[in-house]
């Protein structure tokens, strides 16, 4: 049990570096900063986030459903 305990923290530890990363990509992107370093030169992470909140609204009660599901995982961890 505590071998799992452990995957877990590690997987919780790494969720959080990944969102606060891509949070900080957002505002450096959004204030006129560029691409952070860690980051390819092409890519936007503002126009990916549009694209995959588009693609949720237009599933309609599907994506509601998949925000929601989303939501739930992250509060329980």
């Amino acid at each position: 049990m505590e071998v799992l305990n452990t995957v877990k923290s590690w997987a919780n530890g790494l969720a959080n570096v990944g969102v606060s990363l891509a949070a900080l990509a957002i505002v450096a992107e959004v204030l006129g900063l560029g691409s952070m370093p860690f980051m390819p030169s092409g890519l936007s992470v503002v126009d990916n986030v549009s694209a995959m909140l588009a693609g949720l609204g237009s599933q309609g009660i599907m994506g509601l459903l998949a925000v929601w599901v989303l939501w739930a995982i992250w509060n329980n961890k």
